[in-house]
């Protein structure tokens, strides 16, 4: 390690950690990262855009509970058995060509001809039926299905493609000591694919503004949007093809001792089989309740948020611009924390004191936006002499509050999330990833709108003491995460130590064998 730091430098190793032989592993999957996270941004702005808009902010809740986790569901159970009979190549390329025809196919022939698609008899003679407002967002995701379908892949593909697919590639052929150097360089690729995103989605809207007579700008916009998400795709599909062809066979970068090593602990349980054995581990569980206590945390503050942000932005193209300015300065803060803060927080303060960072910064900025949703009407004359409104100056520190959650979240609890894993053996590193990250994942968010669809439900609508009760639940929630990353902290430092002891006898026989000079 001393041999290291010196041939680095002290200022090199601080902004670009990776040696000069290691850039040919390193910048496929930085540039793989680029790429799954540049139509990740794409996609979350633009399904929020869509069902804002058309079903409204309420809808959400509905569609997470009863479109996304079914669907996360049935993804990994058709991830899980492709896994036993495909290559991982072939698994590959088999759960992300799907998303790529489907955002195709939306752009060309499902969205321009909603209209003919759509039940919207059906959808009003339902409303006319049950009379029940609460349920009416739940009609509204069945009246506009193409978009509820979408949003549904869309949030899949962050789960599938993201957490899934790119990190268990990058956790199989990537070591611990290189992790520590290389995961904040690929989170870079992830966030400067939010500065590149960002101003094509603003772009899109501002060029297609002034589209002719007869023809929805939107639409315009949104082909312009869903072509760069199909090829962003296929580019990560080549960059794949060339990790496996000319990259993982160089002998410098896979160990032949490894490479039989792996295939030696290939995990033989089935899925239900795999849920009981992660279900007695509670270093899994403590990982999984990372996982679910962000997703609902971050998601009962953003409905509240969209809901101000709709009011705002009436019209989808300045939505969507909106949010394309969202993910730039998302992408800009994250950023500057992956290069100042993230990797020598972990290196100096441990695992435990980053991972604890999000959730702290979850709690203040969450604390301070509802308390001004909960009390502006308090600040009317503050607010008048500022030149503005409520709703402004609420969408305002909602994003603030969202870009600061995000940041912390890209920049410190993904990599001391990845960083978890890889202590693991194979088994758990497969079948618990699989489960965490796509189904975990899910049920967090799903778990937040259990809470929010509920009180939709029985309130309405996102009243005033809709928000009452999601403040509280967050906090709960806030409070779980960090009791369960503290106990995970230990059981990390444990398990990682055992494994460095295991491995220093290996260490040590070299130099003795070595003729004494």
């Amino acid at each position: 390690m001393s041999q290291e730091t010196a041939e680095f430098g002290k200022w090199r190793g601080f902004l670009w950690p990776v040696h000069g032989f290691e850039l040919k592993k390193v910048l496929p999957m930085f540039l793989m990262l680029f790429l799954i996270v540049f139509n990740y941004t794409i996609l979350r702005d633009t399904k929020d855009t869509l069902v804002v808009n058309e079903a409204g902010a309420a809808a959400i809740p509905f569609l997470k509970l009863w479109g996304v986790v079914p669907g996360a569901i049935i993804f990994m159970l058709i991830y899980s058995k492709l896994s036993n009979y495909l290559s991982k190549t072939a698994l590959f390329y088999a759960a992300i060509t799907p998303f790529i025809i489907f955002f195709a196919l939306f752009a060309l022939v499902i969205y321009p001809y909603k209209e003919y698609l759509e039940p919207i008899a059906m959808a009003n003679a339902m409303e006319n039926y049950f009379q029940w407002e609460g349920l009416n967002y739940f009609i509204a995701c069945f009246r506009h299905w193409p978009v509820s379908i979408f949003y549904i892949a869309s949030e899949l593909w962050g789960s599938a493609c993201v957490s899934l697919l790119f990190w268990g590639f990058a956790n199989e052929i990537t070591k611990v000591s290189e992790s520590k150097r290389f995961y904040a360089v690929f989170l870079i690729g992830a966030n400067v694919a939010l500065l590149f995103s960002g101003p094509m989605i603003i772009l899109s809207s501002w060029l297609t503004r002034n589209a002719p007579a007869g023809i929805d700008p939107y639409i315009q916009a949104n082909n312009w949007l869903m072509g760069m998400v199909v090829i962003s795709g296929l580019l990560t599909m080549y960059l794949y093809h060339y990790m496996n062809k000319s990259v993982l066979t160089d002998p410098q970068f896979v160990a032949k001792e490894e490479e039989k090593k792996k295939k030696k602990d290939k995990p033989k349980l089935g899925l239900f089989e795999s849920f009981k054995y992660l279900a007695k581990s509670p270093y899994i569980l403590c990982l999984a309740t990372l996982v679910m206590a962000y997703g609902i945390s971050i998601n009962v503050v953003e409905l509240t948020w969209k809901a101000q942000l709709k009011i705002q932005y009436p019209l989808k193209n300045d939505y969507q611009a909106f949010m394309g300015a969202f993910s730039f300065f998302t992408g800009l803060t994250t950023i500057f924390m992956l290069l100042f803060v993230s990797g020598n927080l972990i290196r100096k303060k441990g695992w435990g004191f980053a991972a604890l960072v999000t959730p702290v910064v979850l709690l203040i900025t969450g604390i301070a936006f509802f308390s001004f949703i909960i009390f502006r009407d308090n600040l009317s004359g503050m607010i008048a002499s500022m030149g503005t409104n409520p709703v402004f100056l609420a969408v305002i520190i909602g994003a603030v509050q969202n870009i600061m959650s995000k940041s912390t979240k890209y920049s410190l609890f993904d990599p001391t999330k990845e960083m978890a894993y890889i202590p693991l053996d194979q088994e758990q590193k497969v079948k618990g990833k699989a489960a965490i990250d796509v189904v975990g994942a899910r049920l967090g968010k799903s778990g937040g709108a259990f809470i929010q669809m509920v009180l939709i439900l029985i309130l309405g609508g996102i009243t005033s003491s809709f928000i009452y009760f999601v403040a509280t639940a967050f906090i709960l929630v806030i409070a779980a995460w960090m009791s369960a990353t503290m106990s995970l902290n230990h059981k990390f430092v444990a398990l990682t130590s055992k494994k460095d002891q295991d491995k220093a006898p290996e260490a040590t026989t070299e130099p003795a064998l070595a003729p004494a000079k």
